[in-house]
């Protein structure tokens, strides 16, 4: 699939042509329609049409264009992107973030000092949007029954393509279901069999929603399409295996048993799919990174001029300048000057030598790397991240200077590369040293443009290491507060940084947070669902 992923299919289904009841009685999340079920679902073309909704509410929030009624109605329209959303929760609140004081987002200046409530609005659209994406997946699903498919007269290829699309749809509902069990614990669960407004839904326990993703994911791994026969931006083999590894990772916070060699098993065979690392580190978030692109195993597409909103890698691009920064060099026409850095990013940088790593793409001048304010700065203090830019390879902007062409990747080749030195430094016997090592050093010969100045030996392969270097590969791209939360530094003393806490020099704070609340809107809503403990 090209980078216009069923984009043209979207402007029939973008006012919510999809009629899904709320599982909620305080956010309607489900814009109301003249079509009904029969109307959409009658032809093959409207099941495709069905899966582009599906598809599409990863990247756009309701109606075509930045205005207009959202999907999730209580939050700004152009807050309630799904990626947008996910990074203030897993970026923000951790070492890799702050906001401009100047910035009026609602509740997004209470997660750098982790003093989040349970009516947080940031925390409301991720949850609702979560569920929201799983209501569609669910509706595709049980209107693709073969009943369904036969009573509506579509059989014989048709209706094969339309069973194969339910497996992708079962990838997407398990991701969004990943992203609630790692956020919030304990979230209502539902599938394809219960229907919407009958009944509420009840809530699952985590280990046991960990068990379920798993079972899911294990049994698309081998009816799935290989990533060789998937269009780009299409859930595939590689993509079931990835999430597979990632859960097993953290395996233990999710259920209190170690998976590690599980996690490595995944990692390896996800390696063995055929990815390779793309030769730049800087060209993995720039406006052609859907193009020959070696790396990305699954992505949230954007595209200037056809996914027009305040989300995603527009948000990153535009959101990430300000200061002395100049707007045309990122693609863009003007900086938001909202997010930065603390010093403890650039400062796993130092550590080793400094620029020589092309990982390191901060914006310096004029900027104090110090954040000597309250918790929300002004944008000279901190580090600016010039890592998205809605420029192609060439240099030449972007297809819009107002909306990125930047690809978000949800999972690419090199994150598993870290699972696997990860598993294996935990201990994993389905792992060697030696290939972890070699895993590593693959990112660092390309973080150090081809030279191997930066390679490790097997004695320098150690839990520390591996959380910093995660933090030198994956900074930006939501992993940071997951990952801090496995290695027990999320809520701890044991690594402070700038305002952690709401402390200048970093504190720590109740190991509650280490998940967020579940809205109290929903708890009050659903008589079923207990909050987490500590809110």
């Amino acid at each position: 699939m090209n980078k216009t992923i069923l984009k043209s299919a979207f402007l029939f289904l973008l006012g919510g042509s999809i009629m899904l009841s709320s599982c909620t009685k305080d956010l309607d999340r489900f814009p109301t329609n003249a079509n009904t079920e029969e109307i959409v679902f009658s032809t093959y073309e409207g099941y495709q049409k069905a899966l582009a909704k599906v598809y599409g509410s990863m990247a756009l929030t309701g109606n075509e264009g930045p205005a207009g009624s959202g999907d999730i109605q209580g939050i700004d329209e152009g807050t309630s992107d799904f990626v947008r959303l996910y990074w203030w929760m897993q970026e923000i609140s951790t070492d890799e973030a702050v906001v401009q004081v100047g910035w009026n987002d609602p509740g997004i200046h209470f997660f750098h000092p982790m003093n989040w409530t349970t009516d947080n609005v940031i925390i409301k659209g991720l949850y609702y949007r979560s569920l929201y994406q799983i209501g569609l997946a669910n509706d595709f699903i049980r209107q693709a029954s073969d009943a369904n498919l036969s009573k509506r007269g579509i059989t014989g290829a048709n209706a094969d393509a339309i069973r194969k699309n339910v497996l992708e749809v079962r990838f997407l509902r398990a991701f969004q279901n990943s992203v609630l069990m790692d956020l919030f614990g304990n979230p209502p669960y539902v599938t394809e069999t219960d229907l919407p407004g009958v009944s509420l839904p009840a809530q699952i326990q985590r280990a046991a929603l960990f068990n379920k993703v798993e079972t899911e994911l294990l049994a698309l791994e081998s009816t799935i399409a290989p990533a060789s026969a998937a269009d780009y931006g299409r859930a595939n083999q590689s993509a079931v295996r990835a999430l597979l590894a990632r859960i097993y990772l953290n395996a233990e916070v999710f259920t209190g048993t170690a998976r590690w060699n599980d996690a490595a098993t995944y990692a390896a065979k996800v390696l063995g799919d055929g990815y390779a690392l793309l030769p730049d580190y800087r060209q993995l978030m720039l406006a052609d990174n859907n193009v020959n692109n070696s790396e990305f195993i699954f992505t949230v597409n954007y595209d200037g001029l056809r996914t027009k909103g305040y989300g995603g890698t527009t948000f990153l691009t535009h959101a990430s300048v300000g200061g002395s920064m100049i707007a045309a060099n990122s693609g863009i026409d003007g900086g938001w000057g909202g997010i930065r850095t603390t010093k403890n990013l650039p400062n796993l940088f130092a550590d080793i030598t400094g620029a020589t790593d092309q990982r390191a793409q901060f914006y310096t001048n004029g900027q104090n790397i110090e954040l000597t304010g309250e918790p929300a700065p002004a944008f000279t203090e901190g580090y600016a991240i010039t890592k998205y830019r809605n420029l192609t390879r060439s240099g030449a902007q972007g297809s819009s200077p107002a909306f990125a062409d930047v690809d978000f990747p949800l999972f690419r080749s090199a994150e598993m590369n870290l699972i696997y030195a990860e598993a294996v430094v935990r201990g994993a016997s389905t792992g060697n040293t030696a290939q972890a090592v070699n895993y590593i050093n693959n990112l660092r010969t390309r973080a150090w443009g081809g030279s191997n100045a930066g390679n490790i030996t097997a004695t320098d392969l150690n839990l520390d290491f591996i959380i910093d270097e995660r933090g030198r590969e994956l900074y930006w791209e939501g992993f940071r507060r997951t990952d801090l939360v496995r290695f027990n530094q999320f809520t701890t003393a044991d690594y402070l940084w700038p305002w952690k806490g709401g402390v200048s020099s970093g504190t720590a704070v109740p190991s509650f947070r280490n998940l967020f609340p579940i809205p109290v809107s929903d708890i009050n809503a659903n008589s079923n669902l207990v909050q987490n403990p500590g809110y």
